[in-house]
């Protein structure tokens, strides 16, 4: 039996984003399959309360390191997990953050989830950028095979980093067919949310875009004054800038910033939203997009980089930084309840194609081929 080993190390539960979603999914639907594969999953002590489902489903190794400290998260990567990897003799290791540590055992496979430090290098700090110059085209370089969660992202990794193309395989997002949550007046009274709203889910990294949307809302409310936007995800860099603009437009009492918020809660707000919103001007994939549409949650998002292969025709698509286009696309969807809801249905169909079922499947297939062995 081929043993197979998945680097988590890196990943602090709760911080990550996208690449937390896909991975865990994918893992999600791992534990559905049946496999000759013996996976082991290497993790913070904190994934065991975040995910004690995976937790059950998987032997799982802890990292006897904080999460606190992204030092010591190295350390033990280039420490703790090479010994084990060693002394359990894996036959491939899986470094989901895209970077292979220093010192490793085995045969690798990474996931490189984006290229965008090399696109908007201005929203890198001085030392992450070099360390991502340095880091991913070693790591593309000596791994295996290379996995990305889009078409968008595969054609970056080969042009950029200069691989073979067959070197280089997609593995979208998967989501489940029924996430859960209701359109409950519970949620609504819990946010203070009396009215129509849009909703953006999205940490505040300058990428998101925060600002753009903003300035196309304001314009919304003139002839909309009962509308809202509702802002969640965690405090990012750009938290500051999108508290002064929300300040400078005057529009304090319409933008509702909720912060990290539960998924139930999450759940329920897709299904009462008018759209999401997605003005991000780079995404590896766009999950928050998926997650939408498989709740029948129309869709608004940036014409950039991985979006429109995710939304397909199922969605509004609109120039990131064109906020006379965003201000249109929301007031259309505000009077127009004969366009929200085949965009919603459209959406839905969408969503369809995209399993955990069939995420893990093609994973399953490129550690075989990885092993080299015929998936």
């Amino acid at each position: 039996m081929n043993r197979v080993g998945l680097n988590l190390v890196w990943m602090v539960p709760g911080t990550v984003g996208g690449s937390e979603s896909y991975l865990t999914r994918l893992l999600n639907g791992l534990a559905e399959r049946s496999s000759e594969l013996d996976f082991t999953v290497f993790a913070l002590p904190s994934f065991a309360d975040a995910y004690p489902t995976l937790s059950r489903a998987f032997r799982v190794d802890y990292a006897p390191v904080s999460g606190n400290s992204k030092a010591l998260r190295v350390a033990g990567e280039n420490s703790w997990l090479a010994y084990e990897c060693r002394r359990r003799r894996l036959n491939l290791v899986h470094h989901g953050g895209g970077i292979l540590p220093l010192v490793r055992w085995g045969t690798s496979l990474i996931t490189v989830h984006d290229l965008q430090y090399l696109s908007y290098p201005d929203y890198f700090s001085p030392t992450k950028l070099q360390y991502l110059k340095r880091m991913v085209p070693r790591s593309t370089r000596i791994a295996r095979l290379i996995l990305t969660p889009s078409e968008f992202t595969r054609l970056a990794v080969i042009e950029r980093m200069h691989v073979d193309p067959d070197a280089v395989r997609v593995i979208p997002h998967g989501i489940a067919p029924v996430l859960g949550g209701d359109a409950t007046e519970d949620v609504r009274a819990r946010y203070a949310l009396t009215g129509p709203f849009f909703l953006y889910p999205a940490i505040t990294y300058p990428h998101k875009n925060h600002l753009v949307l903003l300035d196309a809302f304001a314009a919304v409310l003139k002839d909309h004054p009962d509308l809202a936007l509702v802002l969640t995800g965690g405090r990012g860099p750009a938290e500051a800038a999108v508290f002064r603009r929300v300040q400078t437009l005057g529009i304090e009492t319409q933008v509702k910033r909720l912060g990290y918020i539960s998924e139930g809660d999450l759940n329920s707000l897709y299904l009462e939203a008018i759209a999401m919103t997605f003005p991000s001007r780079y995404e590896g994939f766009g999950a928050p997009v998926l997650e939408a549409m498989a709740r029948g949650c129309p869709v608004i998002a940036a014409d950039a980089a991985a979006l429109p292969e995710v939304v397909g025709p199922a969605g509004r698509l609109v120039a990131p930084d064109d906020v006379e286009g965003w201000a249109g696309a929301m007031k259309e969807l505000i009077v127009d309840a004969q366009v929200r809801g085949p965009l919603a249905a459209a959406g839905l169909e969408r969503a369809r194609h995209f399993t955990m079922s069939r995420a893990a499947g093609l994973l399953e297939d490129a550690y075989r081929l990885a092993l080299g062995r015929t998936p």
